[in-house]
């Protein structure tokens, strides 16, 4: 069996027009695949080169296979039917190793066709790294990587402000483009570059925040001997994925045109502001994940997916998400809704094992970041607590006692709640206290949640009532109301 190159396995090949700041399997399970979308349906015309942002040989550079790799897709699709498709993706034509090709690296910027920046460095990569200098060849810091490619560019078409790119950086923090934007014009000034070039930088530039939403699972270790008897090639680079993902781009209107996103539907909005796309993931993706974590481990459930497929606990997250989560948001209620039935579609990818106590590390700040702003917005605008969210916070605190039946389970949080709550059971269980104080006592601590939560009007009481409920009659009956 061949492995994949493109003599053996001759198509389309397309002119470099995009630079990509990370090889790994998200940024070619997301931008490359959907690029190599538009590149077959599209006009769009632009083949990728990836650079390599850190020293490392390993995984191999993809030029190995000549850019190309296969995607496979898989999950629930809008109908609600287990779908499969593997993909050859050729929209990446080759990967650069800056560390051992800078000259290669630099010119890049002589590309007069060059015109996209993305970026996956990690949540760290966008960051300041002190030492970095403009002679390095090159410099540690992502940032600082891109300044001197940009400031190559600047000086190789002396300024031209239609030779700017457009950057699109994908890490996972709020506002990727503002802050890559910020630390380019802070190596720029430490740098004592010209004023010409920050100037250039400013308005022939165009940095974009995004928010980005995609399972990628990367290499399908078990499954890639039978894959590939199926694709008949060997490929070193397959990435496995879920069928949903969603790409906003807080970007000029022009950008859907450059893209050519009005020929081709993709999941890709541009818009003025992602913080309200934000808001939406963070309360109903991951809050619905939260809420469902220790409702679903306390009720013997392992796996999101069996989560989903237990009529009882499904129902509880489905009327968290429609009556108590969505009401507060401030977007259209299609969009929201639209985006909610893609959730619980995404819960149930039969491809996709997503272990319970996985989602549960670092709990309670989650509860205080995902769920608490709804459960108070709620509060608020109606005068009564939402219902399930005040049981999942009850849950919560039952999780934390680390026992399920006769099964004790590993925590995982900050060395401050292990140790209060292996002291606040230890009090219950030796009637030195009762539910109502245990309550108290997690509720009160304003460090963690920015405010003494036993102010909230009934919401002590309440959540004791369903921590009673939990630790008398179990789960399973603590639930059935709410469902």
């Amino acid at each position: 069996m061949k492995t994949l190159n493109r003599q053996d396995f001759p198509g389309a090949q397309y002119p470099e027009r995009i630079i990509q700041f990370g090889e790994g399997n998200f940024l070619r399970a997301f931008i490359d695949w959907q690029v190599d979308l538009l590149n077959e349906h599209t006009d769009l015309n632009a083949g990728v080169v990836i650079v390599r942002p850190i020293d490392s040989a390993f995984p191999p550079s993809l030029s190995t296979q000549d850019g190309l790799y296969t995607t496979v897709i898989r999950g629930l699709n809008e109908q609600g039917e287990a779908v499969s498709d593997a993909r050859l993706i050729r929209s990446v034509n080759r990967e650069i190793n800056v560390y051992q090709e800078y000259e290669t690296f630099l010119k890049l910027a002589h590309n007069p066709e060059m015109r996209f920046v993305f970026s996956n460095t990690t949540e760290a990569g966008i960051s300041y790294h002190a030492g970095d200098k403009f002679e390095d060849a090159p410099a540690v810091s992502y940032p600082a990587k891109l300044t001197r490619l940009l400031f190559e560019r600047f000086s190789h078409f002396n300024g031209a402000a239609d030779k700017g790119w457009v950057i699109i950086p994908c890490e996972l923090i709020d506002y990727n483009g503002d802050a890559l934007q910020e630390l380019v014009l802070r190596y720029a000034q430490e740098w004592e570059l010209p004023a010409a070039f920050t100037q250039w930088l400013n308005e022939a530039n165009t940095f974009c925040s995004t928010l980005v939403d995609r399972i990628v699972t990367g290499y399908p270790r078990d499954e890639a001997s039978a894959i590939e008897e199926s694709l008949g090639y060997k490929d070193s680079f397959l990435a496995a994925a879920e069928h949903f993902y969603l790409f906003v781009i807080q970007g000029p209107a022009t950008l859907a045109q450059e893209l050519r996103l009005g020929k081709f539907p993709l999941n890709v909005l541009i818009v003025d502001d992602i913080k309200p796309y934000k808001e939406r993931k963070v309360a109903i993706l991951n809050g619905a994940h939260t809420a469902l974590v220790p409702v679903a481990y306390l009720a013997g459930l392992n796996t999101v997916g069996e989560s989903m497929n237990d009529a009882e606990v499904c129902a509880f997250v489905e009327k968290t998400i429609a009556e108590e989560i969505i009401p507060v948001l401030d977007l259209p209620r299609d969009e929201l809704q639209s985006f909610a039935q893609a959730v619980t579609s995404r819960f149930q990818n039969p491809y996709i094992q997503h272990q319970l106590l996985s989602i549960a590390l670092n709990g309670m700040t989650k509860f205080r970041t995902r769920i608490l702003p709804q459960l108070l917005a709620g509060q608020q605008a109606t005068g009564t607590l939402p219902p399930r969210l005040t049981f999942a916070l009850a849950a919560l605190i039952a999780f934390y006692k680390g026992e399920r039946g006769e099964e004790t389970y590993p925590l995982q949080d900050d060395e401050h709640w292990l140790v209060r709550y292996q002291q606040l059971w230890a009090a219950l269980g030796d009637k030195q206290i009762n539910e109502q104080q245990l309550v108290e006592a997690v509720l009160s601590d304003s460090v963690h949640w920015d405010q003494d939560l036993t102010k909230v009007p009934g919401l002590v009481a309440k959540v004791s009532e369903d921590l009673q409920a939990i630790q008398s009659l179990g789960m399973r009956a603590a639930l059935a109301r709410y469902c």
